[in-house]
C-alpha cells in the first residue's frame, strides 16, 4: 500500500499514475488540502478491489477534474452539478454511451466517498442523469461451432506455446470462462473429482466457481500440463508467457493483452475473418450450448451469471434466424 501514499503537489493527470515513489494528484485535489488528498487516494485504494474498475474510474476522474480545472474550477467544493452535466454532454460526442455511464458512475462514487469524509458538502453528480441505454443483444463477435473447431484444430500442438494456446482457448469455449478468471488460475485449479477433471475459476467479487470439464477440454488440459511438466508446480500460474529465446514456459503469468494478441494471431492463421477477441469464446460456448438443447438457467449457472438477463446477451441463436429472413429477399 506504500505506492498509494500521496506525493508532492503535481499537475492534473491519472490519479493512480506512478510518479517516483508516490503519485501525481490532480491539481484540484492538491489545492483542496491534505485531508482531501488522503481521502481521494483512499477511495481508489480502499473501496475498489477490481483493478480494471480502478483503472477505468481513475481515467474518468482524471479526465473530469482536468476538464474542470481548464474551466476555472480550483478546488473540489467548487464543482457543481452543472459542471458534471456539461462534461457528460461533451463526453457523449466522443465516446460510447456505456463509457459515459461508467465514467459518471465513477464520479458519483468518488463524491459519495468525499461527502462521507466531509471533504465536500454535497455530491454534484447525484442529480445528473446519464444517457439512456438499453441492450438486448450483445456486441461480442461470435464464432459458429465449425469456425471454433477450425481455429482449435489449426493450432500446432508440437510446442509448449501451442499446447498452452489450445488449452486456454478450449477452457474459455467449454467452461464459458472469462479470460481474467482463466489467466488467474494456478496449476492446482485443475483437479480430479469423482473421476473427472474439474476446473476452479476465481470470478469477479471473489467468487469461486467450479465446473467439470468437457471431454475435449479434459484432453487439452492433460496434454498441456503433462507436455509442459506442470504437474509438480501446483501453486504456479497455469497459463504463462514463453521465456525469450527458449521456447519454454516462464514463471510469469500470461497478461490479458498477450492473450488477446494470441487469439487474433491464431484466428488469422486459421483463416477466420471474424474480428474475435478473448470474450468471443464465452459467447461462442454459451450459444453452442443453447443450440444443443441447454437451458438459459443452466447456462447462467455455468457462466456464473447472477441473472439470466446477462446470459441472454451472449445468446446469439437469433443471428441465424435473421440471416435466414434476409435471404428471403429474392431479387
Amino acid at each position: 500500500m506504500s505506492a498509494l501514499l500521496p506525493s508532492p503537489p503535481a499537475s492534473a493527470g491519472d490519479p493512480l499514475a506512478p510518479r517516483g515513489a508516490g503519485l501525481a494528484l490532480p491539481a484540484i485535489v492538491v489545492a483542496t488540502g491534505q485531508d482531501a488528498q488522503r481521502h481521494f487516494l483512499e477511495f481508489f485504494a480502499a473501496t475498489i478491489r477490481n483493478p480494471h474498475t480502478r483503472r477505468a474510474y481513475a481515467r474518468g476522474v482524471a479526465d473530469f477534474l482536468h476538464w474542470c480545472a481548464a474551466r476555472g474550477v480550483h478546488a473540489l467544493p467548487q464543482i457543481q452539478p452543472l459542471h458534471v452535466a456539461a462534461w457528460i454532454e461533451e463526453l457523449g460526442r466522443t465516446v460510447s454511451v456505456p463509457t459515459v455511464k461508467q465514467r459518471l458512475a465513477g464520479i458519483r462514487h468518488l463524491f459519495d466517498w468525499l461527502v462521507r469524509a466531509q471533504v465536500v458538502a454535497q455530491n454534484p453528480a447525484v442529480s445528473v442523469r446519464g444517457p439512456a441505454y438499453s441492450v438486448r443483444r450483445g456486441k461480442t463477435p461470435v464464432l459458429d461451432p465449425a469456425e471454433a473447431r477450425q481455429l482449435i484444430d489449426a493450432i500446432d500442438i508440437s510446442t509448449p506455446i501451442g499446447l498452452r494456446d489450445r488449452a486456454l482457448i478450449g477452457l474459455m469455449v467449454y467452461s464459458f470462462a472469462r479470460v481474467g478468471a482463466a489467466l488467474a488460475m494456478r496449476v492446482d485449479d485443475v483437479f480430479v473429482q469423482n473421476r473427472r477433471l474439474w476446473v476452479r475459476l476465481h470470478e469477479k467479487g471473489g467468487k469461486r466457481h467450479e465446473m467439470p470439464c468437457h471431454h475435449n477440454l479434459d484432453d487439452y488440459l492433460h496434454a498441456y500440463i503433462d507436455g509442459c511438466d506442470l504437474a509438480g508446480e501446483r501453486k504456479s500460474p497455469l497459463f504463462r508467457t514463453i521465456a525469450r529465446g527458449t521456447g519454454r514456459l516462464s514463471q510469469t503469468p500470461l497478461p490479458q493483452a498477450s492473450a488477446y494478441q494470441m487469439v487474433r494471431r491464431r484466428a488469422a492463421a486459421a483463416g477466420i475473418a471474424t474480428a474475435i477477441g478473448n470474450h468471443s469464446f464465452r459467447a461462442t460456448g454459451i450459444t453452442a450450448y443453447l443450440k444443443n438443447g441447454g437451458t438459459l438457467e443452466r447456462a447462467a449457472a455455468m457462466a456464473n451469471h447472477a441473472s439470466t438477463r446477462t446470459t441472454q446477451l451472449y445468446d446469439r441463436r437469433s443471428d441465424e434466424v435473421t440471416l435466414d429472413e434476409v435471404e428471403r429477399v429474392m431479387i
